[in-house]
This record gives C-alpha cells, sequence and structure tokens, in this order.
C-alpha cells in the first residue's frame, strides 16, 4: 500500500501536503471545531479527578495545574504547528513516522486507540453508575450498552452527527463551568448574600500553601498532568473539517487561554472558597464541595448532571478519535484492511470495532474486576506521556524538515524552538522520574513501558518485513529498468 501520506514533501514544493483522508468528508463546520477545542479541556477528570489533586497538594495544587498546563500548551503547540503543516486524522501519528519511522507511527498510533477505547468503557461505567443512582434497581451494564448504542449510531451516519453532539455537549460543559467561576469570584469578594469574603486563609492557614510538602506537592502535580487528556482530540477532527489549516491553528492558539481559565482558574477558585482538607473535596468532588459550602440547593444533583454531561461528550469524541485513528494506521499499512473502509465518508469499521472493544472493557469490569480489568487500567495510565514524546521528538525533527521544503506552511511555530522543544522533553522525562518515585503510579508506568515496548516491536519488525519486501521490489523493477535509457528504478513511494 502506498504510504504517500507518511513521506516527506518534495524538496522545495510548497504545494499541500499529502494526505490519506481523501475518502473522508469535511462534514465539520468551524463552530463545531472551535466548541471541540473549548470543551475538551473540560472533562470528568476536572470535576472529579481534581479532587485528589487537592487532598494531596492543598493550595499549591494552583501552581501545580500551572505547571502542568504550561507542559500541556507547549505541546499543543508543537503538535498543532505539525498538524497545520500537514492535516491527517492520524494526527500525531502520521507525524511520527513521517519524522521517525513507520515503527513510530504504529506505537503512537496504536497505544492511543488503546487509551481511548478504554477510556470509552471507563467514562460508560462511570456515566452508568450516575443514571443508575437516579433509577435505582437498574442493571448499570444495560446504561452502558444503551450509551454505546447511542453514540454507535451517532457515529456511523456522519461526521457532521458528531461535531452536533459534541457542540452542544461542550456548549452545556461551558456554560456549567463558566457559571461555577463566576459564582466563585463573587463569593471570594463577598458580594453574594449572606457569604463572607474567604479573604486568604484558606490559603495560607491550615498547614500553609504547601501543607503537606513537596511529596503532597508531587502527587498533586502528577495527577493535574493526567487531567489534561483529550486536547488531541481537535487535531483529529481538524483533517474532517472545512478548513483543517485554520481549524488547528485558531484551536491552538487558544489553548492558553483555555488551560488557564478552566483549569488554573478552577483550582484557585476552589481552594480560596473552601479549606483543602474538606473531607468532601476528595470524596464527592471539590466543585460539589464549593456548592455547598455556598449553601446551594441540590448541589449533589447539580454537579452529577454536569459530571453526567461530562462523561457522555468524552464517550462520543473517544469514539470517534479512536475509530479514525485506527482508519488512519490502516490507510499506511499499519493494521488490518477491514478497518480502514470508508463508506458515505466514515470508517464504519472503524467505528464498530473500537466500539466493541469499548463495551469489552465495561464487560471485563464486571468478569475480572480484581486482576484484568486493574490491568487494563494501569496500562493506560502513562499512555499519553509516551504519545507526548512521540509528539515532541517529531516536532524537533519536522520542523527543520519543514523549515527547508515547505516553509509557508509554518502557520502555527513552536514557541522558543529549538529550546522549547527540548525543555518539554526534560520536564516529560521528569515526569517519569517522579512517577517511579509513587507507589501508585509506579505500576501504571511499569505496566504502559511494557505495552509500549510491545508496540515498537511489532512495528519494528513489521517495518523491516515492509522495507525488505520493497527491497525486492527495487531489485526487480532495477533489472527492468536496465534496459531503460538510463537504467535506473524509481524509489517506492514513502520507502526511506
Amino acid at each position: 500500500m502506498s504510504r504517500t501520506s507518511a513521506s516527506p514533501p518534495t524538496s522545495g514544493s510548497a504545494a499541500p501536503a499529502p494526505s490519506t483522508d481523501s475518502a473522508l468528508t469535511h462534514g465539520l463546520k468551524q463552530r463545531h471545531l472551535s466548541m471541540i477545542a473549548l470543551g475538551g479541556v473540560i472533562g470528568a477528570g476536572l470535576f472529579v479527578g481534581s479532587g485528589a489533586g487537592i487532598a494531596a497538594a492543598g493550595p499549591s495544587i494552583i501552581v501545580a495545574y500551572a505547571i502542568s498546563g504550561l507542559l500541556v500548551m507547549m505541546v499543543m503547540r508543537m503538535l498543532g504547528e505539525m498538524s497545520a503543516a500537514n492535516p491527517a486524522s492520524g494526527s500525531f501519528s502520521v507525524h511520527a513516522e513521517r519524522a521517525i519511522g513507520p515503527w513510530a507511527g504504529f506505537t503512537a498510533g496504536w497505544s492511543f486507540w488503546f487509551l481511548l477505547c478504554v477510556a470509552v468503557g471507563l467514562e460508560g461505567i462511570g456515566a452508568a453508575q450516575i443514571v443508575s443512582g437516579w433509577l435505582p434497581g437498574t442493571p448499570e451494564w444495560a446504561w452502558v450498552a444503551l450509551f454505546m448504542v447511542i453514540f454507535l449510531g451517532t457515529n456511523l451516519a456522519a461526521v457532521k452527527n458528531f461535531g452536533e453532539f459534541e457542540f452542544w455537549f461542550a456548549a452545556l460543559k461551558v456554560i456549567a463551568i463558566t457559571l461555577f467561576l463566576v459564582l466563585g469570584l463573587l463569593a471570594i469578594l463577598g458580594v453574594l448574600p449572606d457569604t463572607d469574603a474567604p479573604g486568604l486563609g484558606n490559603l495560607t492557614g491550615d498547614g500553609g500553601f504547601l501543607p503537606k510538602g513537596m511529596d503532597g506537592f508531587i502527587i498533586g502535580l502528577l495527577a493535574s498532568v493526567f487531567a489534561y487528556g483529550g486536547l488531541e482530540t481537535v487535531t483529529i477532527a481538524a483533517a474532517e473539517s472545512e478548513n483543517p489549516v485554520r481549524g488547528v491553528a485558531k484551536a491552538v492558539r487558544t489553548a492558553m487561554w483555555r488551560i488557564a481559565v478552566f483549569y488554573i482558574g478552577s483550582m484557585a477558585v476552589i481552594v480560596t472558597l473552601v479549606p483543602w482538607d474538606d473531607p468532601k473535596v476528595a470524596e464527592v468532588g471539590p466543585f460539589y464541595a464549593m456548592l455547598d459550602h455556598l449553601g446551594v440547593g441540590s448541589a449533589a444533583q447539580i454537579m452529577n448532571v454536569v459530571i453526567l454531561i461530562a462523561l457522555l461528550s468524552a464517550m462520543n469524541a473517544n469514539i470517534y478519535g479512536a475509530s479514525r485513528m485506527a482508519r488512519s494506521l490502516v490507510a499506511r499499512g499499519q493494521g488490518p484492511s477491514v478497518l480502514g473502509r470508508v463508506s458515505s465518508g466514515v470508517p464504519r469499521n472503524a467505528v464498530l470495532f473500537s466500539s466493541v472493544f469499548g463495551f469489552l472493557c465495561v464487560l471485563l469490569s464486571y468478569w475480572r474486576p480484581d486482576d484484568v480489568f486493574p490491568w487494563l487500567l494501569n496500562m493506560i495510565g502513562a499512555v499519553i506521556l509516551v504519545v507526548w514524546i512521540f509528539i515532541a521528538a517529531s516536532q524537533l525533527i519536522l520542523r527543520r524538515r519543514t523549515e527547508r521544503e515547505a516553509p509557508d506552511r509554518l502557520v502555527v511555530r513552536m514557541w522558543f524552538f529549538p529550546v522549547g522543544t527540548i525543555v518539554a522533553l526534560a520536564a516529560m522525562a521528569g515526569i517519569f522520574l517522579l512517577m517511579l518515585r509513587q507507589p501508585d503510579t509506579r505500576d501504571q508506568l511499569l505496566a504502559t513501558g511494557g505495552l509500549t515496548v510491545v508496540l515498537i516491536g511489532v512495528g519494528l519488525v513489521r517495518q523491516r518485513r515492509r522495507d525488505g519486501g520493497a527491497d525486492q521490489a527495487d531489485g526487480a523493477d532495477g533489472a527492468d529498468g536496465a534496459d531503460g535509457a538510463d537504467g535506473t528504478a524509481e524509489t517506492p513511494a514513502g520507502r526511506r
């Protein structure tokens, strides 16, 4: 199969980068892409998972989210640079293949697909638990199945259906968190009825800004890093938008304020208003704790609705992202061809396969909750870091190549290149070392490392077989070409 899409552009050519996505439609409008980018940073990890980080780090969680947020901004800037220059539904997998080799694209792509599919199952379980709480006696697995069927149908029909669902899901999430932030700021200023301004008491009292020392801060930092997952989906979706280059550029350029407002702003408001050691922060979530602290009636149900929306949005986006990543891999000869079939602009086999795999993870949570399911969770624990490393390494290589061959494609540029990219890589290495220090994250790191090593091994074997076949083809072409005018043979597309 031709790998033109993964090949470097011809030297000196300024023509648009080749794409593997010609069979896909461009059904996403700019409003879809803008809202996907805006809502993509608002997930259940922010609403619920941040509670564990606050309980560990105390008020210093603000600094932890600021540090990890800066790293994520740099990663998105690098990814945006490459995606604007070469839009593709395989996103960073395509870039890794162009920069490093087919084995890198294989590893980055399939590890991310695995992460998304397992995440679909986790999100379905979380959503089902909320609905089962409203309707006691109903089986959770049945709700997961219903959600799966709905989003399977949405993603099988047309990409614009996915875009519409995500547009309204994201809009609801943005409205909800904006209301929380406004309410919190009014409370901090002391202008809400029956509410006194808290001052700096919760930030500096009860152990100070760093109540559990550096160990607590490190736990909070690690928790904050993994709360940012999901930002990459916008670069996958951009390939099916009306103007991929413009869409990616706009999404990346607004990433800074989105992260600053939604994540860092939320943490600052919460720890200013609510004591960091309030049991409710870790047990039921920091946003619920804030609403309850302000005396908002039905705080639990309000938060359940918001979290349900966030979980369903993530399910929808992850099924979409997994299917497009699988289709892109297959289009580059990196998977079973049956998954690459496109019907009416939709890779329906890839959508179905990704959804079924996600539901299998749900069933494993009931069948093997003590061994297989925790093993799956550990394997995806640090996948996003592996993906980020491939993004940074690819950008380090492709930036120079693009400057030489098609500088007009550099619509988005990484800050302070190459120093910024090297600093980001060093920060990722530092996070790996911090994970090794913590017993809980050490198991995740080792499991993810095992998955990555296996994928690299498979990718290298496939690459050698492909290169061996290409060499044989070259030999045959060379023998035939010797009878020609110059005896030269054309190099197969994409071969290195």
